[in-house]
């Protein structure tokens, strides 16, 4: 007995339902990559000195992540914004939760910007029509060429 193999690609999930894993998926990176990073170059003195160069060089490399990360975010808010959900409650509740990330994102923006030359708006996200995007700061676009 042979399995049937189908090549058909799975589909996408639904919008509201592919923002809501996106920015949960971007909140726990954060959360768990790149605010204990934050925390200890915040307080240099818990660190050996030899060190602090590398931890700096490890917040840029990651801190680029974050960047690719929101922008990955950002996009599916763009298309949930054009399909629609598929469900309004649950759409309602995938803005706010890409609202919440935002936010954090937005924090880390301004503590990263204060440890190491990055402009803070890398994580500003709506453009003058209010349509969700990813600001990506020169230095972070060097990271996709």
């Amino acid at each position: 007995m042979s399995a049937h193999f189908d090549p058909t690609p799975p589909a996408a999930p639904a919008p509201d339902v592919a923002l809501l894993l996106r920015a949960h998926s971007e909140q726990h990176w954060l959360s768990r990559e790149l605010v204990p990073v934050l925390r200890q170059l915040e307080h240099p003195q818990l660190l050996p000195d030899e060190q602090l160069g590398a931890a700096l060089a490890y917040l840029e490399v990651i801190w680029i992540e974050a960047a690719k990360r929101a922008f990955e975010t950002d996009s599916e808010r763009q298309r949930l914004d054009r399909v629609g959900p598929t469900d309004r409650a649950l759409g309602r509740r995938a803005r706010r939760y890409h609202a919440a990330v935002r936010t954090l994102r937005d924090v880390a923006a301004r503590r990263v910007a204060a440890l190491i030359a990055v402009p803070p708006d890398i994580g500003s996200c709506a453009d003058r029509d209010g349509a969700a995007h990813a600001d990506i700061s020169a230095h972070a676009k060097g990271a996709y060429r």
